[in-house]
C-alpha cells in the first residue's frame, strides 16, 4: 500500500452532519444573543417580564445596555469559543468543528452588527447610538468599526479553519463544503425559528434574514482571505457521519422552532 498516497487522499465530509452541526453552533449564538445578551441582561438591570423569541426580546422596559447586550455577549462568546478550539488538541473534528462555527456565528453577528445599524440606522446599535450627536459620525463609525472587526473575524475563521480541522487551504472543494453549508443551514434554520414569532412576519425579513444572511456571509468568500502561511495542525480527517450530532441537532430544532420561536414569557 503506498502510504503516501494514502495520506494525500482526500478527506470526504458528511453533508448531513456538517448541517446538524452548524444548525447546533447557529442556536448556541442566537440564543446567547436573545436570551443572554438581551433577556437576562434586562431582566437584571429593571425588567419586570418579557418576551422571549428567537428574533427578539420584546419588553416594555429598555435601555441603551441591553440593546448592545446582544453584541457584546456574542463577542464574548466568540473569543471563549476561540479559546476552547485552540485547547482542543485531542478533540475529534465534529467537535473541533462545532467549537470553530460557534466561534464563526458568534464574531460574525457581533461584528457584522455594527456595520448593519451603522448603514440601515435600525437595529441594536442603532438604539444604542440614538440620542448620541452628531449622529452622523457616530453611525460612521459604527460602519468603519464594524468593517475593521469583521475583517478581523474572517481572518481568524479562516485561519482557524484550516488550522483545526486539516482542510488545506487550496483545497477550494472541501472549504466550500464546509463553509457553505454551515452558511445556508444557519439560513434555514433562523427563517424555520422566525415564522412563528410574536412581533409578526415582517421581523424575519427586517432583522432575522438579514441579519443571518448579511452577518453571515463571511463563510461564503473567507477562502480566500486564509492567511498565506496557515498550515492544518494535523493530518486531513473526514467528518463521517455521526448520528449524535445529527439527533441532537433535531431535538434542539424542534424546540428552538415549536417551542422559542412563538415566544416565551419570562418574569423577574
Amino acid at each position: 500500500m503506498d502510504t503516501t498516497a494514502a495520506a494525500a487522499a482526500p478527506a470526504h465530509d458528511d453533508a448531513l452532519t456538517i448541517c446538524a452541526i452548524s444548525i447546533l453552533a447557529f442556536i448556541l449564538a442566537d440564543v446567547l444573543h436573545e436570551a443572554v445578551g438581551h433577556a437576562l441582561l434586562a431582566l437584571l438591570t429593571g425588567a419586570q417580564s418579557g418576551v422571549l423569541s428567537t428574533t427578539a426580546w420584546s419588553s416594555s422596559f429598555d435601555s441603551r445596555l441591553v440593546a448592545a447586550g446582544g453584541t457584546l455577549v456574542n463577542l464574548a462568546a466568540g473569543l471563549i469559543f476561540w479559546i476552547a478550539l485552540r485547547s482542543a488538541n485531542n478533540a475529534g473534528i465534529a467537535t473541533r468543528l462545532f467549537l470553530l462555527l460557534t466561534c464563526a456565528f458568534n464574531l460574525f453577528t457581533g461584528t457584522g452588527y455594527f456595520f448593519f445599524s451603522g448603514v440601515t440606522d435600525f437595529g441594536d446599535w442603532a438604539a444604542v447610538i440614538a440620542p448620541m450627536h452628531p449622529h452622523w459620525l457616530w453611525r460612521t463609525l459604527l460602519i468603519f468599526v464594524g468593517m475593521g472587526a469583521y475583517y478581523g473575524a474572517v481572518l481568524a475563521v479562516g485561519y482557524g479553519v484550516v488550522r483545526y480541522t486539516g482542510v488545506a487551504a487550496n483545497d477550494r472543494t472541501r472549504l466550500r463544503k464546509l463553509l457553505f453549508l454551515p452558511y445556508f443551514s444557519a439560513i434555514a434554520i433562523a427563517i424555520a425559528g422566525g415564522l412563528l414569532n410574536p412581533v409578526g412576519f415582517s421581523l424575519v425579513w427586517q432583522s432575522a434574514l438579514p441579519a443571518t444572511a448579511g452577518a453571515n456571509s463571511g463563510l461564503l468568500w473567507l477562502q480566500y482571505y486564509i492567511p498565506s502561511r496557515t498550515t492544518p495542525q494535523g493530518p486531513p480527517l473526514a467528518l463521517n457521519r455521526n448520528y449524535a450530532w445529527i439527533a441532537v441537532a433535531v431535538i434542539c430544532s424542534f424546540l428552538f422552532v415549536a417551542l422559542l420561536g412563538p415566544g416565551i414569557a419570562l418574569r423577574r
